[in-house]
């Protein structure tokens, strides 16, 4: 549920976590997952369905946004910016933004995009989730994007697992010295809380983790 309190803002919930006290309803848990999935064809995917003008960097009218989804839902025709902007702030991931009138997913994209993200405090290590049959070759071979427009890294290996978890049940994970790539060159950006993009990793930054791997927190 989606909610907004008067004095500490938009949160999902029913109750606000700081205060408790009764807080307006903006959207049910349906119209939210039905809201993101259109979110995230629309801005990572195919905003040619939506008529929506995508500048280089991913950037959408808001409005238009708004506009498109109406048209096409009844079911959303009560949709406002302050609805999308609620989406956006509570987003668990980051994966979206709002810079004035205009909205766009920071990572996942299928379409060509050329993203200016933060570069700056990227962790010494990053991580991404594979499989048995595939890590020998990303070990040989390096990172490359397959289904998406850049290589998605996570934060920790916590978050690898949880990124790998729809393609293997105990995904393996190989661990990026992200610290020495970006000194000789590598441009890492940071997309959303725990996602960090890059175009590519040579295999010379990359190692498999073995064994029984502990959680990010006690590592």
């Amino acid at each position: 549920m989606l909610m907004e309190c008067k004095e500490h803002g938009y949160f999902r919930g029913e109750k606000c976590q700081t205060c408790s006290e009764e807080s307006r309803f903006l959207m049910n848990d349906d119209e939210l997952e039905r809201l993101g999935k259109i979110m995230a064809g629309a801005l990572r995917h195919f905003p040619e369905k939506f008529n929506l003008k995508m500048d280089e960097h991913g950037w959408v009218n808001l409005y238009s946004f708004i506009d498109a989804v109406r048209a096409r839902s009844n079911r959303f025709r009560w949709l406002r910016p302050h609805h999308v902007e609620a989406v956006v702030a509570t987003d668990p991931k980051g994966r979206y933004q709002i810079t004035g009138n205009e909205l766009r997913a920071t990572y996942g994209h299928s379409v060509d995009v050329a993203l200016d993200l933060p570069t700056e405090n990227i962790p010494e290590k990053l991580y991404y989730p594979t499989t048995n049959e595939e890590v020998d070759i990303i070990l040989e071979t390096g990172l490359k994007p397959v289904d998406r427009k850049m290589v998605h890294l996570s934060k920790t290996i916590d978050d690898a697992r949880t990124a790998g978890s729809h393609r293997a049940e105990n995904p393996v994970i190989v661990e990026i010295d992200a610290k020495k790539a970006i000194e000789k060159g590598l441009i890492i950006m940071q997309a959303g809380k725990t996602v960090y993009l890059t175009k590519d990793v040579p295999a010379e930054y990359l190692r498999k983790l073995e064994g029984n791997i502990p959680p990010s927190d006690s590592a």
